[in-house]
């Protein structure tokens, strides 16, 4: 089952009538992460330097402000490199349906181990099929604020099934209220503000064809 997400796109305002702002429309869960936003080059659309007060903005942005998801400076790493994350999804805790797994072929006699074998078959099972969420800083530009988000993505650098071809893709997401500076009207008499737009994340992924 596929979720429907919400996505960001752009539109235009017409020819000549403004700068590229942010929409919102369901997307299927496959268009996650987000694609980069294309900007008007013009810098007359970015905001300035009286329109940047943190303090103003925060107030602005209230309750919606996640210090684990966006940051005004730029932050440091988010989480482990993917070579680390596939080293590690042998250490993370088995699932439940994992733990009642029979072992033994679909229409056959169930397959006996003892409980310690039993444990390694599944903690092996377990390290293909284990899909973390890796974690990265994006830069969205100084028409967001916050301008950094922390950006989930799929391990997806090898198959996660045996026999392979099934891959880790995202199946849950999140969504996180930013500020967009949007700008309307003709550049010698243009209208420009701070609008809230909601920016999905994928929170979770698994391992499916």
């Amino acid at each position: 089952i596929r979720a429907l997400l919400l996505c960001s796109c752009l539109g235009l305002l017409g020819p000549g009538g403004g700068q590229p702002f942010l929409r919102l429309r369901p997307s299927p869960s496959d268009n996650l992460p987000v694609k980069d936003i294309v900007e008007h080059p013009d810098p007359e659309y970015d905001p300035k330097e009286q329109d940047l007060d943190e303090r103003t903005l925060r107030k602005k942005l209230g309750s919606h402000f996640d210090p684990g998801f966006m940051a005004v400076a730029v932050p440091g790493p988010a989480n482990a490199s993917g070579a680390e994350a596939a080293a590690g999804r042998g250490r993370a805790a088995l699932p439940a349906e994992l733990r009642r797994l029979e072992l033994g072929p679909p229409q056959g006699p169930r397959l006996k181990v003892g409980k310690k074998a039993r444990r390694k078959v599944l903690q092996w099972l377990w390290a293909y099929t284990y899909c973390p969420v890796l974690y990265t800083w994006k830069d969205l530009g100084v028409r967001f604020w916050p301008r950094y988000i922390k950006e989930g993505n799929c391990f997806a650098e090898k198959s996660c099934s045996l026999p392979e071809g099934m891959f880790c893709k995202p199946v849950k997401s999140v969504t996180k209220t930013f500020l967009r500076w949007h700008c309307q009207g003709w550049s010698s008499q243009k209208y420009c503000t701070w609008i809230p737009v909601q920016y999905p994340l994928i929170s979770e992924c698994k391992c499916s064809c």
